[in-house]
């Protein structure tokens, strides 16, 4: 039973759904998320929805990232164990 199924599903409420994301530099996600997961630490090359791809330096394992992306490029990431959280 899920208590919470008559509020919306806003932009800060927890994700309802995650698929595991592999980086390449011209692949967008299959949905486009609300924020993404990186289990092991590292540079995330992110492809923002509002068209910039941005270099997140230094992200430590666990951290949850607040970004609207199309894909993660291959080229410039190190992090590992990136999640799609939507």
């Amino acid at each position: 039973m899920d208590k919470f199924s008559d509020y919306p599903t806003s932009l800060t409420a927890p994700a309802r759904d995650a698929a595991p994301v592999v980086p390449h530099d011209t692949n967008e996600l299959p949905v486009l998320p609300r924020a993404i997961y990186v289990g092991q630490p590292g540079v995330v090359a992110a492809r923002l929805a509002g068209g910039q791809t941005v270099l997140f330096e230094n992200v430590p394992a666990g951290t949850v990232l607040p970004v609207r992306c199309n894909g993660i490029n291959a080229t410039g990431t190190t992090a590992s164990g990136i999640v799609a959280l939507w």
